[in-house]
């Protein structure tokens, strides 16, 4: 049985709902003449032409679950760390090397060993975008999507695979930064936090409540796209008019990482944003034009 079972979602629901109109979606959901109603919904008018928007089912794997969507719904072809062949390796060469997946927790019952299953995962989340990246049309794409988001054991799986790449992606750049290798600047923020010093207490304090009692955090989402390498460009209402409207996740590789789309009400809960065919981003979701100067943005930003 799972922690989330399916009659908790719906046998015919997705955890991903189809594209609507952002504007009919604001409207409804943010009546009233309120300061944060304007605000967000003028966050809303701000990107009315380019996008439209698919929610996404609320829960503390929401972050998660809008990047593996747009990773599954765009990518056409696997990052280079994808094809290796020794993926579902990691987590024993991690048990082996540092004793932390003893303290993984998943969200529903097996009745195998942590260390396999989150090899289980691996092996399905790579299978599971090699067959997205084969797709030979968008209607066969969505279909796959539609099956792998019902809230059924597979989508969890796959969540908890991102999860394990974030840990295995934090413990090697922390491994460079005691080297005193050059490593992005998100890792002086991950790690300088109290309750995130090391892997270990990252993985202890953070990591491993991530879809049970809390989301990612902005420095995670940075360590998220780092991880997957992809650009996530969210664009963050109630940052409209200022340049923390829209952010990348990270920033260092807005140029030559793929872009997911995402947008983001209050910094906890993430929707899907789907570029129009009008659009001025290309398939990849890279804005056509240049995108902003990096030019004295602040810590925020800079993430």
């Amino acid at each position: 049985m799972s922690f989330f079972p399916s009659a908790a979602v719906g046998e015919a629901q997705s955890s991903v709902s189809a594209a609507e109109d952002r504007q009919t979606y604001s409207e409804r959901e943010w009546k009233g003449n309120t300061t944060k109603s304007l605000l967000i919904r003028k966050g809303y008018e701000a990107i009315a032409s380019e996008f439209n928007l698919r929610r996404v089912r609320g829960d503390n794997y929401c972050a998660l679950r809008a990047t593996l969507f747009q990773v599954l719904s765009q990518s056409k072809q696997l990052p280079a760390w994808l094809h290796d062949s020794d993926i579902s390796k990691w987590p024993k060469e991690i048990q082996s090397d540092q004793d932390f997946i003893k303290e993984w927790q998943f969200p529903f019952e097996t009745s195998k060993s942590k260390v396999q299953h989150l090899e289980q995962c691996l092996e399905l989340l790579k299978k599971r975008w090699q067959e997205t990246v084969q797709c030979r049309s968008l209607e066969e794409r969505e279909r796959m999507c539609r099956q792998v988001f019902r809230g059924h054991d597979e989508e969890y799986e796959l969540l908890e695979a991102l999860k394990f790449l974030m840990l295995r992606t934090a413990i090697h750049l922390h491994s460079d930064m005691e080297k005193g290798s050059d490593v992005p600047e998100f890792c002086w923020l991950l790690f300088a936090r109290d309750s995130s010093k090391c892997p270990k207490t990252f993985l202890t304090n953070h990591l491993r409540h991530v879809g049970f009692s809390g989301g990612l955090e902005q420095v995670e989402m940075c360590l998220l796209g780092y991880s997957l390498q992809q650009t996530m460009r969210v664009v963050r209402l109630y940052k409209c008019d200022t340049e923390e409207f829209i952010t990348y996740y990270p920033n260092n590789h807005k140029k030559d990482w793929p872009s997911l789309c995402l947008l983001t009400e209050d910094d906890r809960h993430y929707n899907v944003l789907v570029p129009k065919k009008s659009s001025k981003f290309d398939a990849y979701g890279r804005p056509k034009w240049n995108p902003p100067s990096d030019g004295q943005p602040s810590i925020t930003t800079r993430l």
